[in-house]
């Protein structure tokens, strides 16, 4: 793990950070009316900003994968984890020497479970390069980078060539994009005809009201805390998904099958967060840390609160399963350019 000292804000220098950090947070404060960002197209520039801050301190505080997932009671966050992506890996059906898309890879925690545990080639696609970076020196470290690699890029217009892939998945990653159409309609392309793509999406369930003044400020606190675009809905992922030709295999709330909920372990371990937000406070005024940090550790805490609130009142889930098919013959030309 990076000492989280001499790496602040994925190797930003403090001015660096600083400016980062404004860009960042100047997003939002431009659009208070709606979920999310009012500047869509800028969400890929977003998403880059938003992870050079806070990678380092994602690792730090959740190890390798960055998802939220079932508590399992007896089990720390790392084999829970673990367990919860090779789950989803299950549904992809994946035999040694497949060739897998990581859909939003991060570091690369659930690309190397999945492989390790598959033995299915994997390949993951980040707009990070400070993540691309992390994650080749923690394939390598685990022995698996003749199974893993990584590609920088972004999934909204994805450099590979069509029909690549065997299979895909995301892991709680395309909440990045505006629209889940576009980057559901680039993994349609370059999956192969009959490839399965599963993803765990972060999205509004049934219980959310646009019209309840609570419901929408929870909502907007997790857009802005985890630099999503806008908050997709349960509905409107089945929506796009068809929309780009896929057909849709399987689409539900995990939470409604799990024995505790998906928030258990963040509200059990919200002391330990408040206490490394005060730290990060003593660091920065001691200038061991840029100024900033303390500001991004501000939105990390209100990511964690706006998580469980949204949990508690079920408006909200990032464990919406979502399994979809591409045909094994298709009109994919005609419905690629409908989507677009």
């Amino acid at each position: 793990m990076p000492r989280l000292w001499s790496h602040w804000g994925g190797g930003l220098s403090g001015k660096e950070l600083g400016n980062k950090w404004k860009e960042y947070d100047g997003s939002y404060q431009a659009n208070t009316e709606e979920e999310g960002i009012a500047e869509k197209s800028m969400a890929p520039q977003l998403a880059d900003t938003f992870y050079n801050l806070v990678t380092d301190i994602y690792e730090w505080g959740y190890g390798q994968s960055f998802n939220l997932h079932p508590f399992i009671p007896g089990k720390g966050h790392t084999d829970a984890a673990r367990i919860f992506e090779e789950g989803l890996a299950d549904h992809l059906k994946l035999k040694p020497g497949m060739k897998v898309l990581d859909v939003g890879c991060g570091i690369g925690g659930p690309m190397r479970n999945i492989a390790r545990y598959t033995q299915a080639n994997v390949v993951g696609i980040t707009i990070n390069q400070y993540q691309i970076d992390r994650a080749n020196v923690l394939n390598k470290k685990s022995k698996l980078d003749h199974l893993c690699s990584l590609v920088q890029g972004d999934f909204l217009s994805m450099p590979f060539e069509d029909a690549t892939f065997d299979a895909a998945y995301s892991i709680q990653a395309t909440c990045h994009a505006p629209k889940l159409k576009d980057v559901y309609g680039q993994i349609f392309r370059v999956l192969k005809p009959g490839g399965l793509f599963v993803s765990s999406e972060w999205v509004t369930t049934p219980k959310y009201d646009r019209n309840n003044k609570d419901h929408v400020r929870i909502v907007n606190s997790i857009c802005y805390s985890n630099a999503l675009p806008e908050a997709h809905s349960y509905l409107g992922a089945e929506e796009d998904a068809k929309a780009v030709g896929f057909e849709v295999v399987v689409n539900k709330d995990l939470e409604l099958y799990a024995e505790n909920p998906w928030w258990t372990r963040i509200k059990m371990s919200r002391f330990t967060y408040v206490r490394n937000s005060i730290l990060v406070s003593v660091f920065s005024a001691l200038r061991i840390a840029p100024a900033e940090m303390k500001d991004v550790h501000r939105v990390l805490m209100e990511a964690i609160d706006s998580l469980i609130a949204g949990g508690e009142l079920a408006i909200y889930t990032p464990i919406q399963l979502i399994v979809l098919r591409k045909p094994l013959t298709s009109n994919a030309a005609a419905v690629e350019s409908e989507a677009h």
